[in-house]
This record gives C-alpha cells, structure tokens and sequence, in this order.
C-alpha cells in the first residue's frame, strides 16, 4: 500500500467525519446516516493500515476517530447487572474452560514438582540442615508449633483478607506477566510449589504430613485450582506471541489479553472463597475429615462450574473476550 496515496484519497472522509463529531447542535437525519457511514469506512481505513502499512501517527489519530464516532453512534454504555451474570455465568468460566489444555497440564505439572521436592527435603537431612538449624526446624514441625499456629495467628477475617490479598495478587502477576513469553510465570509457579514442597518434606520428615495436609487441603485445593488456571492463562498468553495462529498477532495479543483480564477478576472471587475457607475452616474445631471434606467440595463445586457451565457456554461460542459490538473494528484475514 502507497501510504501517501491512501491518505489524500480519503482525508476529506476523515475530515468530514471529525466535523460531524465536532458539531454542537443535534445532527439531521441525512448527517446521521452519514456519520454512521464514514464511521464504518474509517473503521476499515484504520484496520488496513494497521495490517498493510503501520504508521503510529496515522493510526493513533484514526484510532482517536474511530473511538470517537463509535461512541457517538452507539451511545455510552454502562455496566449493569445483567453484565455481572452475563460474566460470571458464561464469560469467565467458558475463558477457564477453553484454557483447560494449558492449566491442566500446568497443574499435574507443579503438583508433581512439588511432590518430588517434598520428597527430596524429607529424605536428605543434610538439605534440611541447609533450610534451617534443626533447633529451628523442631520449633516448626513440633505439636503446637508455627506450621499449625500460622493459621489462626490472626483474627479470621484479618487473616483471610491477608490472604485473599496476596493470592489475588499472584495470580494476576502470573495473568499479566505471561506477555514476556511465560518465563516470569514459570518462575512464581516454581516459587509456590518450592513453598509448598518445604512445607511437605519438613513435615513428613517429622512424621507429621497428616497434619500437614490436613491443614492444607482445605483451603489449598481450590487456591492452587485457581494459581494453576492463572499461570496456564499466562503460559498461553505468552505462546500467542510465538505462535498467534491464523489471526494477526496484534489481534490474538488484545483477544488473548481481554480474556486474561475478565480471568483475573473472575479468580479473584474464586481466591476470595479460598481465603474465607483457609481463614475461618482451617483453623476451626472442626475434625479433620470435615475440614478437608468442605475443601474438597469447594473444588469439586469449581470444576462443575468450569466444565458444565463454562463447556456449555464455550461451545455456544462464548469465548470470554468482549463482545463483538464493543471490539475495534477489523477486516477479515486469510487463514
């Protein structure tokens, strides 16, 4: 494309349409129909030279105008609650769904480094004499000692906060930072399960792993559910960037990219239940098996909400990106 040549066969379009923006008084209806004439036009004028012939000048001020007449023609929209179960009943959980092939592997995955590193601490007296002084490591692994104190430390709704906080924080780093090819993302992810394989081998060297896991089963089902979904998403972000299909990569980047974001909030009212379990169960009275049993249900409940109503949705063609009236206009590309 001569850039040059494009741009004076259609500046007057563009002209005419920023002035038909700029007008004060109420449009008539012949200039209605043509601000939605131009409007559409420059949508496609501004989608071809992103694609043929990238110019930031030319396509900041078109983006500018698109944005503009867009706004005009449809009006501003709100947020409503028909949005919010528009979300969280089809949105979010058909964007999990359709993640699946990245977070169930990434989970598998973790789970079993965080196992062999379990193993490996537990096993090797010498590694755990490198994590600490073994007076230190008693005061950790004792009846009564900080791996079960940690737990009710604080007051539940403050600890619950606390975690619900940190968590959340996580999983939108893992969300966000999978831009950089996932490698910051693979680096939290081995930093959690480090954590937890510390936890597993300290305390099943000590012969205590039931009240290891019966500590951490309640609660860290669904939370690492929810760290794993977040690190596959931003696993697959990252591979958009390698590979981004049959669509343009700046194209697969935004749809990839809207969808992690809608995934990060929706995450983040799954780590809320997480931090309300591992706040107020974990540490309660109750017995073992019903601590664990309500973490157990907390997961199982998530993963019918995944793959009932997230397949169901997925498979209607809900992709969890916005919908297609409130995306940037673009032409078709050849596969």
């Amino acid at each position: 494309m001569d850039l040059d040549v494009f741009v004076s066969a259609h500046r007057a379009e563009w002209d005419r349409l920023d002035a038909l923006l700029r007008r004060r008084r109420r449009l008539t209806g012949a200039e209605a129909d043509e601000l939605v004439a131009l409007y559409q036009r420059t949508a496609t004028h501004l989608s071809l030279i992103r694609s043929s012939a990238p110019d930031p000048r030319l396509t900041g001020r078109l983006s500018q105008l698109v944005a503009r007449a867009r706004s005009a023609v449809v009006g501003t929209r709100t947020a409503s609650w028909r949005d919010v179960t528009h979300f969280l009943g089809r949105g979010f959980p058909a964007a999990v769904y359709r993640a699946r092939h990245w977070w169930v592997p990434t989970a598998l995955v973790s789970t079993a480094v965080a196992i062999l590193l379990g193993w490996w601490i537990g096993t090797h007296p010498d590694v755990q004499s490198s994590i600490a002084a073994p007076a230190r490591l008693r005061e950790l692994t004792r009846p009564g000692g900080e791996y079960e104190t940690y737990y009710s430390s604080h007051p539940a709704s403050a600890f619950a906060a606390q975690v619900w906080t940190n968590n959340a924080q996580a999983a939108a780093m893992c969300l966000v930072l999978g831009v950089f090819l996932g490698l910051p993302v693979l680096w939290i992810l081995f930093q959690n399960m480090l954590n937890l394989g510390v936890g597993f081998g300290l305390m099943s060297s000590a012969g205590r792993l039931d009240t290891f896991l019966g500590l951490v089963l309640p609660h860290g089902l669904l939370e690492l559910t929810a760290v794993f979904v977040a690190a596959g998403t931003g696993l697959r972000l990252g591979w958009t960037l390698v590979d981004p299909g049959p669509r343009p990569r700046r194209t697969a980047l935004a749809e990839e990219g809207r969808a992690a974001v809608g995934m990060a909030i929706g995450l983040a009212l799954v780590l809320f239940v997480s931090g309300a379990i591992e706040g107020f169960v974990t540490p309660s009275g109750l017995p073992t098996g019903a601590r664990i049993g309500i973490g157990v249900a907390a997961e199982l409940a998530f993963l019918a909400y995944v793959y009932v109503l997230g397949g169901r949705a997925a498979r209607m063609g809900e992709t969890g990106d916005l919908a297609a009236t409130e995306r940037s206009a673009s032409v078709p590309t050849a596969a």
